[in-house]
């Protein structure tokens, strides 16, 4: 049991210790990428409206200003 307890705090300060790492680098692999927040609610948006890849990838490109004209067009 006492291995065990040493184990799990071992992983766990290791994974403080190193887990900002692994998080930084991801946070900057997906912001190089360029998949954004408005793109990714506007694909979301198109797909629940129109259900059709070729429109959410349009829209997907578009990004915030998709997001805006359906904010003003969506029916409630």
């Amino acid at each position: 049991m006492k291995q065990l307890t040493l184990v799990l705090l071992f992983i766990s300060i290791s994974n403080i210790v190193f887990g900002q790492e692994i998080s930084k680098s991801t946070t900057q692999t997906i912001t190089q990428s360029g998949v954004g927040l408005g793109s990714v609610i506007a694909i979301v948006t198109s797909w629940d409206r129109n259900k059709s890849i070729l429109w959410a990838l349009l829209h997907g490109i578009l990004g915030w200003l998709y997001v805006i004209y359906f904010a003003f067009t969506r029916s409630e």
